[in-house]
């Protein structure tokens, strides 16, 4: 089981201490940084910067939002990426929500998942060293009547994992058909397969394995002795993505958690929310929407939740840090790492850090 941590907030920390935690992350053996992009900062810059100060450790968006960049400019800057980390980049692509999308972007929010297909398909092209010449239904390479030409990107070419976070059954069907690897949120390995149902067709359909896809998964961690006190802080968060991250009729995280059992609770919770009374949203939260989906207590309970994820066929956690120093940070990553490399002792695996493994580069 390989740890994984999120990057972002720099917005909140100075650069410089952001830096210094994935330093020595990587030293500690976390496997993965993965910068976010949401209405702060993008996912790109970050991960240049983190590029030229660390060695190891894998460097993926998590996620570059498709609506935002042209997929010729993605392809760019991946290739980009790809170079200035030699060899450590993982392009993570997601088509974000119709709030983003349509509010931050000016986008339509009108049939993501082509979007994401062509994106897809673009981008892979650009990778292999290919003109750019393409017809689809959002995408056309050159412009039809236009004055351009099929154009190669002036990059060797280079063999870009390509991972993609989506959660509706559709979408994730595709990602088992076409990705290197999954970046999965709101998964409980209680009800797998809510998400590995999907990812399976997909990829059998497409004549592959789901153990031929990379699994990662957000998983929200907390060790303590009082499990009740830990669970009670988590559901604000919860309660915040069942009714703000996505609109009334549109929430992915929300539909996840109906698909998984939780559709009264979600749709309570989601109601409240966007009646403005957040903090009864909160309390509207059952213990189980937390407990389920993430690892809270004390070692023995956490190490156990680690395993529940190991055994439902789940490559990588990946674990957000909110404390507000370094020093706090890095103390329960130290705690996290230890929990995780000692499921790989039990199971005879290799250690849980690491950049180098078949999470990080699957073949296609």
């Amino acid at each position: 089981m390989k740890i994984g941590i999120a990057v972002g907030g720099y917005d909140r920390r100075d650069i410089e201490s952001a830096a210094a935690f994935v330093v020595e992350a990587e030293r500690m053996g976390a496997a993965f940084a993965w910068s976010a992009e949401a209405w702060a900062q993008d996912a790109a810059t970050t991960l240049a910067w983190l590029a030229a100060r660390t060695e190891r450790i894998a460097l993926g968006s998590a996620i570059m939002q498709i609506s935002a960049r042209a997929p010729s400019m993605t392809a760019m800057t991946a290739l980009s990426l790809h170079a200035l980390s030699r060899g450590r980049f993982i392009l993570g692509l997601g088509a974000s929500g119709p709030q983003v999308v349509e509010g931050l972007h000016g986008v339509p929010w009108r049939a993501p998942l082509t979007r994401l297909r062509e994106t897809v398909e673009i981008v892979r092209m650009a990778c292999r060293g290919e003109k750019l010449r393409y017809a689809g239904k959002f995408h056309a390479l050159p412009r039809p009547g236009g004055e351009g030409k099929a154009i190669r990107l002036d990059h060797p070419p280079a063999r870009i994992p390509v991972f993609l976070a989506t959660l509706a059954p559709k979408s994730l069907e595709y990602t088992g058909a076409a990705a290197d690897g999954w970046l999965g949120t709101s998964f409980s390995p209680d009800h797998a397969e809510a998400h590995l149902a999907p990812l399976r067709r997909g990829a059998e359909a497409a004549g592959r394995r789901l153990g031929d896809i990379a699994l990662h998964v957000a998983c929200p961690v907390a060790i303590g002795d009082d499990p009740e006190a830990l669970i009670a802080a988590r559901k604000p968060a919860v309660a915040f993505n069942m009714g703000a991250m996505g609109s009334a009729r549109t929430n992915f995280y929300k539909d996840a958690f109906a698909r998984a059992g939780y559709a009264d609770d979600a749709n309570a919770i989601q109601r409240l929310w966007l009646d403005g009374r957040r903090d009864a949203a909160a309390r509207r939260v059952p213990d189980a929407m937390v407990a389920r989906f993430g690892a809270f207590g004390p070692p023995e309970t956490v190490r156990e939740r680690f395993r529940r994820y190991r055994d439902a066929g789940i490559d990588a956690l990946t674990v957000r840090l909110d404390e507000a120093d370094n020093n706090a940070r890095l103390a329960k990553l130290e705690r996290i790492l230890d929990l995780a490399r000692g499921l790989d002792s039990e199971a005879g695996g290799p250690p849980a850090g690491g950049a180098t493994s078949a999470a990080t580069r699957p073949t296609e």
